[in-house]
């Protein structure tokens, strides 16, 4: 007798944005237990933080699926924005898989590539708007959505197991600024169709109502912008293209040209314009230009925002930009909400710039920004459009997805699913559940490399910057029991003029040398180890700090 066939199956893994907001990395697997064939959504990376030092850039760790890359059919990505291709570029090298992704979104991604020496050997696809396609057993179809950048678009996932819709970033706004208003009529066929699971945004479940429309920010920003008689900046992500372009008809509106200001944002802006996008609008100016322009006819778009310290808007405030300058009378407008977690750095800014005697502008003084995801009315509708079996809440905080459970169960779906990062779930066939956990992590972009945020690199940093670091080099006379020698540099540790702290470390490090025994004392690593717990001692009675030591042994 032949063995029954295995049952093949439907699971969903994410391995970044499910628990978080950023960085988001999804992953689809269809086949029998084992031998699934795997499509992967987006991959994005997210803010460093304050805890990191000297990672501007985090991102998902993809160990789990580049241990079976093999079976990676595809990387789809739904649209332009960093926390859903802005890994692209640092992870491809691990993954070698087809990439695919609509006009725009190839555009922003190949600078990225270029950048990254990476433009010869990945080509992306591209695919249009609104298109379908197959990679591996996925039939997939693309959904256009409105969100803050042109060309986002929800997926339809189908496979014998049933049809997933996964949403990508959207909201539902009747004037869009730019590009077309959300395709309700082709999620509602695909609701009619019959839908296994939606995997949705939940950034702002909180928010009661409708997701304000980019096209009353536009009246709003213009007024804001007519009360100011000085330089104008106005702070939004790079990749937010409408915002771009509602900036562009405010500074039009009241006889100011647009200054760039960042390099991310030249990028973008670059792209826009060779997909089609923003040419009703004025050029944009290069920097370089806007130090000849009087100040009352320059409204200045910048990055920087969330308080990136080398962003645009940082040299602005600290007077390091090469060509520009804020002064008394200036105004700033953030029109950009607050990603948690960057509320120090972005302080840290503000402060500045209110010592330059800068008008800063945010959402209390006004309408200066809208989202471009869904608020609770929004998701309401989703659910009556695609009517889905199982809700499985994505792209926020736990506390984000177990309300956005709710809502769900509120408007009578069957079942939910709370999935974190690194959970495997059960689609189908039968019922769903979770079935396994799989490793996760995170990388930082430590200058053009990716590595552990957990890994001894980023970790001996951070003790660094907290404890300091003490380097000892130790002259031996060959094997002999004689020290020649002990120099001690350190760093963030020892205040200059504090000479008897390091008259102590030379006196330690000798004494724990003449305590090792003849064959310690012969081996190197033996001295390292005595004379580094004999320094972290020392200072931990004298100054109460656990420096990292480097030890290096010289026998003459």
């Amino acid at each position: 007798m032949t063995d029954p066939p295995v049952p093949e199956e439907l699971l969903f893994v994410p391995l970044g944005g499910a628990g978080e907001i950023g960085m988001n990395l999804n992953l689809y697997g269809y086949g029998p237990p084992g031998a699934h064939r795997w499509l992967m959504i987006d991959c994005g990376v997210t803010f460093g933080g304050d805890g990191l030092p000297g990672a501007d850039v985090m991102m998902p760790d993809p160990a789990f699926i580049v241990e079976q890359r093999d079976r990676l059919d595809g990387l789809l990505l739904t649209h332009a924005h960093e926390d859903h291709l802005g890994a692209v570029a640092h992870l491809w090298p691990r993954l070698l898989c087809p990439v695919y992704a609509t006009p725009f979104a190839l555009a922003v991604l190949r600078r990225k590539l270029d950048e990254a020496g990476l433009a010869g050997r990945l080509r992306p696809v591209a695919i249009p708007g609104e298109g379908r396609l197959q990679i591996g057993p996925f039939a997939l179809e693309l959904i256009g959505m409105t969100h803050s950048v042109p060309e986002a678009n929800a997926v339809a996932i189908r496979t014998p197991a049933g049809t997933v819709v996964h949403t990508g970033d959207w909201k539902l706004d009747p004037v869009p600024v730019i590009g077309p208003s959300s395709d309700e009529d082709a999620l509602r066929r695909v609701g009619d169709e019959g839908v296994l699971a939606l995997v949705c945004d939940s950034t702002n479940v909180f928010e009661e109502g409708r997701t304000g429309s980019e096209g009353a920010l536009q009246e709003s920003i213009t007024d804001l912008v007519a009360q100011c008689e000085r330089r104008v900046v106005v702070t939004c992500f790079a990749t937010n293209i409408a915002r771009l372009h509602t900036i562009a008809c405010a500074a039009r509106d009241n006889g100011r040209d647009v200054v760039m200001v960042g390099a991310s944002l030249k990028r973008n802006y670059a792209a826009a314009r060779e997909c089609g996008y923003l040419g009703d609008v004025p050029p944009f100016l290069e920097d370089a230009l806007g130090q000849h322009l009087p100040r009352h006819r320059m409204l200045m778009v910048s990055t920087g925002g969330q308080g990136e310290p080398r962003a645009a808007l940082a040299r602005l405030a600290h007077g390091d930009h090469p060509y520009l300058s804020l002064e008394q009378g200036d105004a700033v407008i953030f029109s950009s909400r607050v990603i948690p977690g960057n509320e120090p750095q972005i302080a840290r800014v503000q402060n500045a710039l209110l010592r330059l005697g800068v008008t800063l502008y945010d959402h209390h003084d006004g309408l200066v920004h809208v989202s471009g995801h869904p608020a609770r009315d929004d998701l309401r509708q989703m659910y009556r459009l695609v009517r889905p079996q199982v809700a499985v809440p994505v792209h926020g905080e736990l506390r984000h997805m177990m309300e956005h459970a709710a809502l769900a169960r509120e408007m009578q779906v069957a079942d939910t699913v709370v999935a974190e990062n690194g959970t495997v779930v059960h689609l189908g066939p039968g019922a769903v559940c979770v079935v396994d956990h799989v490793p996760t992590g995170r990388l930082v972009l430590e200058g053009k490399r990716a590595v552990p945020a957990d890994g001894a690199l980023v970790r001996g940093r951070a003790k660094a910057i907290y404890n300091g670091a003490v380097v000892v080099t130790v002259v031996l006379a060959g094997l002999s029991r004689t020290v020649e020698d002990v120099q001690i540099s350190s760093f963030g540790l020892i205040e200059q003029g504090e000479d008897a702290i390091v008259e102590g470390f030379c006196r330690a490090a000798r004494a724990a040398i003449g305590e090792l025994g003849s064959e310690p004392f012969r081996q190197d690593e033996s001295v390292r180890d005595a004379v580094r717990l004999a320094i972290r001692r020392l200072s931990r009675q004298l100054v109460d700090k656990r420096p990292v030591v480097e030890v290096h042994v010289v026998r003459l």
